[in-house]
């Protein structure tokens, strides 16, 4: 009996298409200091992969609750846009090429926890905007990762079934999200940020880096798999 390959591959943004983790920690870090709160990494652990709601919820209640989570969220994503503008926020080498290359294969989606504002905003900034048939962000599901909401609603705006999807992802939440939702998963593992063990057993594939990342996906949709 075989499986039948994937027909549609939906990426992840942050820490697979550009760099730009330590950004946010960078911004999280930042509007904490403004109350005199130290964030940690273990703040970051805990927020990455959530969505803007629920990290900014998170990050103004750490800072002492002086704003309300709306507020921050604002503060924050101001930051990341003006260090996007500032040049400050670039694609990995082989990143956009390798969108571009799958796109010409099989649909592609986004599904990040990014804020729309921003995902636009980078998209546009690295001509890929209309690479995607969808992009989604979890701000508009119901939950962020590490559930599978974002990856299904992806799966759901291309119109494919999600177990027909590979995800490809770089983190721990992503990583379940992206299982979660019955996709193959294909993990670039973050060298500063790395996967917890039990998440990164989730993966069908672990790349080394986007170039490999970019082999394991074509590999995916071209050879049928035997049980």
């Amino acid at each position: 009996m075989t499986n039948r390959p994937p027909t549609a591959v939906v990426f992840d943004l942050d820490g697979v298409l550009i760099e730009s983790e330590h950004l946010w920690e960078e911004m999280w870090t930042r509007y904490a200091a403004r109350y005199e709160v130290t964030w940690t990494a273990e703040d970051t652990g805990h927020v990455q992969g959530m969505s803007a709601p629920e990290w900014s919820s998170y990050l103004a209640e750490r800072a002492g609750g002086h704003d309300d989570a709306a507020t921050c969220e604002r503060a924050v994503v101001d930051d990341m846009v003006d260090a996007l503008a500032q040049g400050r926020m670039e694609p990995y080498a082989g990143a956009v090429d390798m969108v571009r290359d799958v796109a010409g294969r099989v649909p592609v989606a986004l599904a990040t926890s990014a804020p729309r504002r921003l995902i636009d905003a980078v998209l546009e900034a690295n001509g890929l905007t209309s690479s995607f048939g969808a992009t989604v962000s979890s701000a508009e599901v119901e939950r962020g990762k590490p559930g599978p909401d974002v990856y299904l609603e992806a799966a759901r705006r291309l119109d494919v079934d999600p177990a027909r999807c590979v995800g490809v992802e770089d983190s721990s939440n992503g990583i379940r999200a992206a299982a979660a939702a019955g996709m193959t998963v294909v993990a670039i593992p973050n060298p500063t940020y790395p996967p917890k063990p039990d998440a990164l057993a989730l993966a069908a594939r672990s790349a080394d880096g986007v170039a490999s990342a970019h082999a394991e996906i074509v590999d995916l949709l071209a050879v049928e798999a035997v049980r």
